[in-house]
């Protein structure tokens, strides 16, 4: 067994507050961040999170049961705020007893957040600025994700490496702050660790680990794909709004341009209405990222995945991935500490 001296004294908090051996958390990756990664990545000592996106009560019990018969480690549950039903999602983690609930996609609706620490469990939320994690502190989350926009998927503006040189001198020595955004390498992770984060959270590192039910062809593209394919959504018009995700390059994502120019027209020429017309851009992508992950259309789907993708050169167990991470690091902060 490995020791990693340096990199486990400055995860401590952090491995003390998910109850995993690593404080390394895996981003919840709709379609991806199910059972069998999830589980995969507890049993291997880091914290695997069930995405569940736009799951019913219903999908998510049957989804937490299934992990729970894989693992009897800790994992957590990643729940969208704007989800129709979260206070019944909510009920669902409580019933099977999960440990830790993530809150994503926005600033958690009233009463959210004591209705997860009313049954016992521990709340992160996303902060994407100072101000509102002090915000999120002070209303209850026990930790934060500070995500930075080379991550994959829905991102903001602020680079990983700014903000947390924004956020962890002011909130981490007293508060518990994860960074997650462009990390491929440990050694990225043991310079976030040393500046006070409590652990970090991946996402575009597990998307092909072996144990990932990803399609084949999903996989290949990231193998092929280097960190400049890796770009954000472009909004043509500012009457439609577009919410910058950020994906890999394909078919759908010149087209999805050449839709809002073509929607765009046709609002100026009055063939439709500002709702519609929005509606029409909202609904471009509607299932894109399953069609991509479970059926392997990378070509019209959506391939979410953030800059850190050239690092993802081929398929690897879970448990691989972690190792390399942890020996990365160790040796990042033992060659500091000898110079």
């Amino acid at each position: 067994m490995a020791v990693h001296t340096k990199t486990s004294a400055l995860m401590a908090r952090g491995c003390e507050f998910l109850g995993s051996e690593y404080a390394i958390l895996c981003g919840a990756m709709s379609w991806v961040s199910e059972r069998n990664l999830v589980s995969a990545i507890s049993n291997a000592g880091g914290f695997g999170v069930i995405a569940c996106g736009a799951m019913t009560p219903e999908l998510l019990d049957a989804e937490i049961a299934a992990t729970k018969t894989l693992t009897d480690k800790p994992f957590g549950v990643n729940l969208i705020t704007m989800h129709p039903q979260l206070f019944d999602l909510i009920e669902v983690c409580k019933k099977h007893g999960v440990g830790h609930v993530v809150l994503a996609g926005g600033i958690p609706p009233k009463g959210s957040v004591e209705a997860i620490k009313a049954n016992g469990a521990r709340v992160i939320c996303f902060a994407p600025t100072l101000a509102l994690g002090k915000k999120l502190l002070r209303s209850g989350a026990d930790a934060l994700v500070i995500e930075g926009m080379e991550a994959g998927g829905h991102i903001g503006p602020v680079s990983t490496s700014v903000l947390a040189q924004e956020i962890l001198p002011s909130l981490a020595a007293d508060n518990l702050v994860f960074v997650a955004g462009g990390i491929g390498r440990g050694e990225a992770m043991a310079g976030y660790l040393e500046m006070g984060a409590a652990g970090v959270q991946l996402g575009t590192r597990f998307a092909c680990a072996s144990e990932s039910i990803a399609h084949p062809d999903f996989k290949k593209m990231f193998f092929r794909a280097s960190a400049r394919d890796a770009v954000a959504s472009v909004q043509v018009d500012p009457r439609l709004p577009v919410i910058p995700v950020r994906a890999l390059k394909n078919k759908g994502t010149e087209e999805f341009t050449a839709k809002q120019i073509e929607v765009a027209k046709k609002l100026d020429a009055g063939e439709v209405d500002m709702g519609e017309a929005q509606l029409q851009i909202e609904h471009f992508w509607a299932g894109a990222l399953r069609r991509a992950v479970i059926e392997g259309d990378v070509e019209s789907g959506s391939v979410m995945a953030g800059q850190s993708v050239g690092m993802v050169t081929r398929e690897e167990p879970v448990a691989e991935i972690l190792a390399s991470l942890m020996a990365e690091s160790e040796a990042a902060l033992s060659n500091r500490a000898a110079a």
